[in-house]
């Protein structure tokens, strides 16, 4: 089973555009959607819709929107009640797929929100799990430091660990290395940097010129420092798998992109699907673009089943 954690859920609100956004004009909007969402809760919709077991596990009211909309797709969770509303979140995606994000800072949470967030990770992890999946920004009041005090409380459980989240937040787990290291780390170019403590705005422009080098070097910085894999998504560069082992990169097939939307969270169920099933490292990068490609093909906040996944037309390489 995989257990995701997300500290600061939220309501998706994604809206499509006529045309591009004017800023300081008048925009009309075509049809939104509403989707439970925040990063852990979309990991958790991707396993479900593949048939395999899973946990959401989250803060908020017992009847919260959010909760209704998990309920409504029939995705398993466990939830912390909380005395306020789960934040919304509004996405605006442009005809040429240009995605536009407006979120909210989230439900300030206490130290007794999280005394009782610890336990119901433990308990979700008693039911028999080989992954939880720590995803997401962290809402008011919750300490940058938390991921990794939740990396040391989860290893003394014996389950393995995926973190997937940015600026403080992964700073500070950074800070914690090698101490607190996860066993997966999922970031973009920039969080990569972030993590490696330099400047990673380029990362995607190199891989897509077929230099792999800067990147490579700085994921084999964090294995060196405890993490067991780095996987880095470079949008349509395709991503990079790294571990003391070895290091291969993959390549999507050509698509026309409707949304980036989850797609990275897609990226990430379909490594830990593929973990489940017991794929080597370069079959789990591979089924982790296909994952991903296709929920980038997908409008709003969409994720994609299995059958639309395409882990044939993902070609990966291993890198010396």
């Amino acid at each position: 089973m995989i257990v995701t954690v997300t500290i600061n859920p939220s309501v998706d609100r994604t809206a499509r555009t006529t045309g591009t956004v004017t800023r300081g004009g008048v925009n009309r909007l075509e049809a939104t959607t509403s989707e439970p969402g925040g990063k852990g809760v979309n990991v958790s919709r991707a396993i479900h819709l593949a048939g395999r077991p899973t946990v959401a596990v989250l803060p908020a009211a017992d009847r919260d929107p959010l909760l209704e909309g998990l309920r409504r797709i029939a995705v398993p969770y466990r939830n912390v009640p909380i005395g306020q509303p789960v934040r919304s979140n509004l996405t605006v995606v442009e005809d040429d797929g240009t995605t536009t994000k407006f979120n909210e800072p989230g439900a300030t949470l206490d130290e007794e929100n999280l005394v009782a967030l610890r336990n119901s990770i433990t308990a979700a992890v008693r039911q028999g799990a080989h992954w939880v999946a720590l995803c997401g920004s962290l809402p008011p009041g919750v300490p940058a430091r938390t991921y990794g005090h939740l990396v040391e409380m989860l290893h003394e459980l014996d389950v393995q660990v995926a973190v997937d989240t940015s600026d403080a937040p992964l700073q500070a787990l950074a800070a914690g290395l090698p101490g607190v290291a996860p066993d997966l780390v999922k970031p973009n170019s920039e969080e990569l940097g972030q993590l490696a403590g330099i400047d990673g705005s380029d990362f995607e422009e190199q891989a897509s010129q077929g230099n792999w080098e800067p990147v490579l070097s700085a994921a084999r910085s964090l294995t060196d420092r405890g993490i067991g894999a780095v996987l880095v998504t470079l949008g349509g560069a395709g991503a990079l798998l790294v571990t003391a082992d070895g290091a291969w990169h993959a390549t999507p097939p050509s698509i026309t992109v409707a949304s980036t939307v989850g797609a990275g969270d897609s990226s990430l169920a379909g490594y830990l699907l593929a973990c489940e099933e017991g794929l080597a490292p370069d079959e789990r990068l591979r089924r982790a673009v296909a994952y991903g490609t296709a929920a980038a093909a997908l409008p709003g906040s969409q994720i994609p089943t299995p059958d639309q996944t395409r882990p044939d037309q993902v070609t990966v390489t291993q890198l010396a």
